[in-house]
């Protein structure tokens, strides 16, 4: 993204033997005040190829630019066709809440917002790949920030969803993670359409989509996107508007279920390879659990009952992982069944959930057909106290590819690690996590 007034795109080299050089595509040109940039990206047709180094766009082919990560480097894949990323860093829902509605409390963006310090952890860990499940847009009223002296142009309500609070909220606070690694982002309800232009999701189509927009359309379903890196695919369904009001509607089930026929799809034309769906709500989580049987609290039905709709009636065997985000928290379920275990990180950035007491989660039967929990995993402050202590823990998950599967971790604010290292088993047909 670029603030130069004569809407040129940087040039971008790498080296692949000699020095390539490729001129960025332009996709979008200023609009108004809201929106002062011009948007280049080097597109599918000038992809830069696998085995690339040294990729820096060149400052001096603009004026003026505003360029982020710092420095214009780019990050590139580490890995090639044949293997696939040794660490996955995975955060969501990672923007500071300022709710229009005075009634809720406004998060201090200033001293109580851990994106930052998160994302400079991750950075010092140098991941292959980061994964965002979706929200970044939280500054619904800029004028209740109290950062506002850092953020001109993003200090008023008018102002929510503009180039200055998309760099607040997301490109700022990245700057170091976005110079690390390579990242995939999904879409957020909070980058939903609105019917205007100028709103979040206008912003997300114009920054961050995979797809990127520059005439202010939003599409509340886009079709399904799949990433390939190496042998580990991920694909991206959009479930920003899946059941708006969390209310375990399954109204939409003919939307998503052509969706997940399309992962299945993608999953066996290459049956050797592993596949993680990336939904930004999740197919299968626990918010809340009691001990009586059925007590329990979970989302999303509509994706549930889309998924237990497609022709094999679940996911394909070597989709191995769900990863999500929505719910503020970090939780880790499994079934020890077919259906692969559901990882929800929402916890690294707004103000945490409460979670459930994971006692109370286990073996209780979710989803379509009904199954029972065979392990849950939920960062809180100090489930023994409930419920004060049923608070989540800001940070986010690691996925490390170790002798032939994945090893999952939850990682502090700081970058320790907290709880148990949990690894995947290879079956595909009793997908489980053993945590020790």
């Amino acid at each position: 993204m670029s603030t130069d007034p004569s809407q040129t795109c940087p040039t971008l080299r790498y080296t692949l033997g000699a020095q390539v050089t490729v001129t960025l595509r332009r996709v979008s040109t200023p609009t108004g005040s809201h929106f002062p940039t011009t948007v280049c990206e080097s597109g599918a047709q000038t992809p830069v190829p696998l085995g690339a180094g040294n990729a820096q766009l060149d400052l001096t082919t603009v004026q003026a630019a505003t360029l982020h990560p710092a420095g214009g480097r780019l990050p590139l894949p580490r890995w090639t066709v044949t293997t696939r990323p040794r660490t996955v860093d995975v955060i969501g829902d990672t923007g500071c809440e300022l709710p229009v509605n005075t009634a809720e409390p406004a998060q201090s963006c200033a001293t109580a917002w851990p994106f930052t310090p998160i994302a400079n952890s991750i950075a010092r860990g140098a991941p292959d790949l980061v994964v965002h499940t979706g929200d970044y847009l939280y500054r619904n009223d800029p004028s209740r920030a109290d950062d506002k002296a850092r953020n001109p142009g993003c200090t008023l309500r008018a102002e929510a969803a503009s180039w200055a609070c998309v760099v607040a909220d997301f490109f700022r606070p990245a700057e170091a993670l976005l110079a690390a690694a390579p990242v995939v982002l999904a879409r957020g309800n909070h980058e939903d359409c609105t019917g205007q232009t100028g709103g979040a999701g206008d912003a997300w189509f114009r920054y961050l989509a995979d797809e990127l927009r520059g005439n202010g359309t939003c599409s509340r379903f886009p079709p399904p996107a799949t990433i390939r890196a190496g042998l580990l695919n991920l694909v991206s369904v959009d479930t920003s508007f899946a059941d708006p009001n969390d209310t375990g509607s399954t109204a939409q089930v003919n939307t998503f279920l052509p969706q997940f026929q399309a992962v299945n799809q993608a999953a066996r034309q290459r049956p050797a390879e592993d596949f993680f769906l990336l939904t930004h709500k999740p197919v299968w989580m626990v918010k809340a659990a009691g001990q009586a049987p059925g007590a329990v609290t979970w989302l999303t039905h509509v994706l549930d009952a889309a998924v237990a709709g497609t022709t094999q009636h679940r996911l394909a065997d070597n989709v191995r992982l769900v990863l999500s985000g929505h719910v503020h928290l970090y939780q880790m379920l499994d079934f020890d069944t077919v259906r692969p275990p559901q990882l929800t990180v929402g916890s690294s950035g707004s103000p945490p959930d409460s979670g459930p007491i994971d006692g109370n989660v286990t073996g209780q039967p979710i989803g379509t057909p009904p199954q029972p929990v065979h392990r849950s995993i939920t960062q809180v402050v100090n489930p023994s106290n409930p419920p004060a202590g049923l608070e989540g823990v800001h940070g986010y998950g690691q996925l490390q590819h170790v002798n032939g599967t994945w090893d999952l971790t939850f990682h502090r604010t700081d970058g320790g690690v907290r709880g148990q290292v949990c690894t995947l088993s290879t079956s595909l047909a009793n997908k489980s996590f053993s945590c020790h």
